[in-house]
């Protein structure tokens, strides 16, 4: 049965943004004009795009402070009792993840109809619950620093606050149109640059997915807001 909801979930994942690239070519918007914060080189950039209430915007203009961090994080308990689940609540309780006590990584790919489709996914390393709530901030970046292509857009969601108990996780989906199938101009990046919501510090993750759009037809990168677990 747990198998059978994540391929309902990767599918809808899929579906809803293979819409959302249909309404952005329908509206003439195939390219990327879309106006946004702009990126200094190496930055991790909020998403633009419309934003639901309650989501993060990290500063464009901050810069980020090395890498993730490595180790090993005890098991964390859902409101189930599973390890390595995270828990939804409707109230925040806990106090803001700070980036200093998480770490970052990207999940595998999960491919359909012509998206790539990952799991970023941030994981309390802290002895102490935390609170994630919204959108994380992302940027592909060479090895020279550079960023590649345009500011992420963000997919609608309602951002809901996603308790994170010690070495649990939460992840936001990151989606693209596979530039072989769009025929996009595209780039490998070294790394991906994570914000969390409402940090200004990144996280630098090695980047695992190969080629990714960054300008010309369907280049947009889309996000969705955090959710409980890996999005395995």
């Amino acid at each position: 049965m747990a198998n059978n909801c994540t391929r309902v979930r990767h599918a809808a994942w899929s579906v809803s943004a293979v819409a959302l690239l249909g309404l952005l070519t329908a509206c003439g918007g195939g390219g990327d004009s879309a106006g946004g914060p702009s990126t200094l080189s190496g930055t991790a950039a909020p998403a633009t795009g419309g934003s639901a209430s309650g989501s993060a915007s990290p500063a464009p203009s901050a810069t980020p402070t090395g890498g993730a961090t490595d180790g090993t994080a005890g098991a964390g308990t859902s409101s189930g009792g599973t390890p390595s689940e995270a828990v939804s609540a409707s109230g925040s309780v806990s106090t803001r993840c700070h980036t200093s006590e998480l770490r970052a990584s990207v999940g595998r790919d999960n491919p359909g109809a012509g998206q790539e489709n990952f799991p970023i996914v941030l994981t309390n390393t802290s002895s102490h619950s935390c609170t994630l709530r919204g959108y994380p901030g992302a940027a592909f970046r060479s090895a020279a620093g550079k960023q590649l292509g345009p500011d992420p857009k963000r997919s609608s969601g309602s951002p809901d606050t996603v308790t994170l108990t010690p070495g649990a996780s939460a992840w936001a989906g990151l989606s693209f149109s596979n530039p072989e199938v769009s025929e996009a101009k595209a780039a490998t990046p070294a790394s991906l640059l994570v914000t969390p919501p409402d940090e200004r510090d990144a996280l630098t993750v090695k980047w695992p997915g190969g080629q990714v759009p960054v300008s010309g037809n369907s280049s947009s990168v889309f996000l969705t807001v955090f959710a409980p677990g890996t999005g395995a």
